[in-house]
């Protein structure tokens, strides 16, 4: 972080993060992506991500997230070179800054449903209860409550599971069904 960052930082107040967690309340997306990998375990990984999309006039907002949040990235939005997106995808970035900044700052909201899933998944990786078939396929369930404003999922839950599934044997040691 430079010395203009600290800076920066240093001026960050509490009615600045209040109106951030607003900000985020009308412009902000908790996503979770199943994505299909052969290499992983069971096929899929699960990947929680955090964004705030603006026009590219409003990136002053993104760089105060950014201030506040000590991290994440701020790129175009890929097809409309006229928003920009800031993004966290790393894991323990959600759980250290994302999940307490906006438990303490986002008082009221439309999106709590949608928040408390997120958490439960981001918890879930963390314990890592993913670890088992079953685990999985509990964690991929929880996923698909999300419903979000987004594009809608390319596979159906069932089509997910029944893969996840597919190789499961029930001699096969260390597995669960």
């Amino acid at each position: 972080m430079t010395a203009v960052d600290q800076q920066e930082r240093s001026f960050i107040t509490e009615p600045h993060k209040f109106f951030l967690a607003g900000f985020i309340e009308g412009e902000g997306s908790f996503c979770v992506s199943i994505k299909k990998l052969p290499t992983a375990r069971f096929g899929y990984v699960v990947d929680p991500e955090f964004f705030i999309y603006q026009h590219k006039r409003g990136r002053r907002m993104l760089e105060l997230a950014q201030g506040i949040f000590g991290t994440g990235r701020i790129y175009p939005k890929p097809g409309n070179e006229d928003v920009l997106v800031f993004a966290i995808d790393n894991r323990r970035s959600i759980r250290e800054r994302v999940i307490p900044f906006l438990d303490k700052y986002l008082i009221e909201s439309g999106k709590r449903e949608e928040w408390e899933l997120f958490k439960k998944v981001v918890s879930s990786l963390e314990n890592k209860e993913h670890t088992t078939r079953e685990g999985f396929i509990k964690l991929i369930e929880l996923v698909y409550q999300l419903k979000g404003k987004g594009k809608p999922r390319k596979r159906t839950l069932e089509e997910v599971v029944d893969e996840i599934l597919r190789d499961c044997t029930p001699d096969s040691p260390g597995e669960e069904r």
